[in-house]
């Protein structure tokens, strides 16, 4: 009955077109004052001051904003550059320069969004005026930018170890193998429709000339990942370095920002953080309540009587995913059911840090998928092309995504093998 009440509370939210940060902070007072014995609303406002008052949580402002400062800047132009100028000889390789443009920027963005804006802003038109199809261009870009939420560091990935006490550090590492194997498929489908294209020969002078141009932005990824993978550095103050070393490149070394665009750029990031913090509070607060009440356990117990293989949870699972990231934007989703999955995943034996990856995998997927795929809906206005078009050009990427996240799901050491080196 308690939960039949919760669900008709949340349907009627919903349909009065509520936001989510609404919606979860009605839920979590309800919870906290009718539904659970021996709590009260005081609760979740503890709740609610201990989820916030986490170091780590600095983390994701600071990454937005050092993304948003690159993109303003130049950092993401003299990357593409530079990977222009090595792929010439390639047949499709323009092409290929895109998704690795969109690889680069993702290991220093954190975020899908801005990496497909980063990036696409500049590729697709010269995709475009280089004679490729329009929905080969309009795919790679907008599917290539996904890249910024598993290849680290990635703030949904800083989520689901916040939400699951999961270590952030070995999720970043974590991230590294199938980031690549999603940059490798992404490619070579680039490459094989682009075969058609005649390659150009390398010029040595306009390598010399990106790269000298480009050597404070390419320093910027080495000096982030080497900081967090050899344990110098910890998420939030990897955030702060790449915010400052971005800071100081854009605005005294390149000299193409100014304060004023750091201020646009500042009130757009504390907008994003205004959208993020509250959700990740709410949704703190009704996961102690499951926990305490012992859900996850019983949710355990009940599963394991009709599916008695891992695999079977794992695909399982993989579905439910698959479908919340077709209604679900991806922060929403972590902090609700990372909690929830979890104990889930790990009574059938598998890895919380392996887990991670197939759930921002598969949420990645859903910055794809409509009704509320991100990608394709900001990349719609971003490039000016109809929506239909857009759904039309990421298919064959979505088909791509799906098989190489039965890969990953099917072979852990995708993602572990890096972590338990570095251990």
């Amino acid at each position: 009955m308690t939960v039949f009440l919760l669900i008709v509370l949340v349907v009627v939210l919903l349909a009065l077109r509520q936001n989510v940060v609404l919606i979860l902070a009605v839920v979590a007072a309800a919870v906290h004052t009718f539904f659970v014995s021996r709590s009260a609303i005081e609760f979740l406002i503890q709740d609610i001051w201990f989820s916030v008052d986490r170091e780590t949580l600095l983390a994701i402002p600071m990454f937005i904003l050092a993304g948003a400062v690159m993109t303003r800047g130049s950092i993401a132009r003299r990357i593409i550059d530079l990977v222009i100028a090595l792929t010439r000889p390639v047949r499709g390789g323009l092409g290929l320069a895109g998704i690795l443009s969109c690889g680069a920027f993702a290991a220093i963005s954190g975020s899908s969004v801005v990496t497909m804006l980063a990036v696409g802003a500049i590729m697709y038109p010269a995709l475009l005026s280089e004679g490729y199809d329009k929905k080969v261009a309009l795919g790679s870009m907008t599917a290539g930018g996904t890249l910024g939420i598993i290849i680290p560091p990635s703030i949904p990935l800083l989520l689901y170890g916040m939400s699951t006490d999961t270590s952030v550090v070995d999720l970043f590492v974590a991230g590294v193998g199938p980031g690549l194997l999603l940059i490798v498929v992404m490619a070579a489908y680039v490459l094989w429709k682009s075969r058609h294209l005649s390659p150009r020969q390398l010029d040595l002078a306009e390598v010399r000339g990106a790269l000298r141009r480009g050597g404070w932005a390419i320093m910027m990824p080495v000096i982030l990942l080497g900081g967090i993978y050899s344990g110098r550095f910890t998420p939030t103050e990897a955030a702060a370095v790449s915010l400052l070393y971005a800071l100081i490149v854009e605005l005294f070394i390149h000299r193409e920002m100014n304060v004023r665009d750091y201020g646009t750029v500042a009130l757009a990031t504390v907008i994003m953080s205004g959208i993020i913090t509250p959700i990740f509070a709410f949704a703190s607060s009704l996961n102690n309540v499951i926990a305490i009440e012992g859900y996850p356990q019983a949710l355990t117990a009940f599963v394991k009587q009709y599916i008695h293989s891992g695999w079977g949870m794992m695909l399982t699972i993989n579905i439910i995913l698959l479908f919340v990231g077709c209604i679900m934007e991806s922060f929403s989703a972590i902090v609700i059911f990372a909690p929830l999955f979890l104990p889930l995943v790990t009574g059938y034996g598998f890895d919380p840090v392996h887990f991670g990856i197939v759930m921002i995998v598969n949420l990645e997927i859903g910055y794809l998928t409509p009704p509320v795929g991100l990608n394709i809906i900001v990349g719609s206005v971003a490039f000016k092309e109809p929506f239909r078009l857009m759904v039309s050009a990421v298919i064959p990427y979505i088909a791509l995504m799906m098989g190489a996240l039965a890969v990953i799901s099917a072979v852990p050491q995708i993602s572990l093998w890096l972590v338990r080196v570095l251990h």
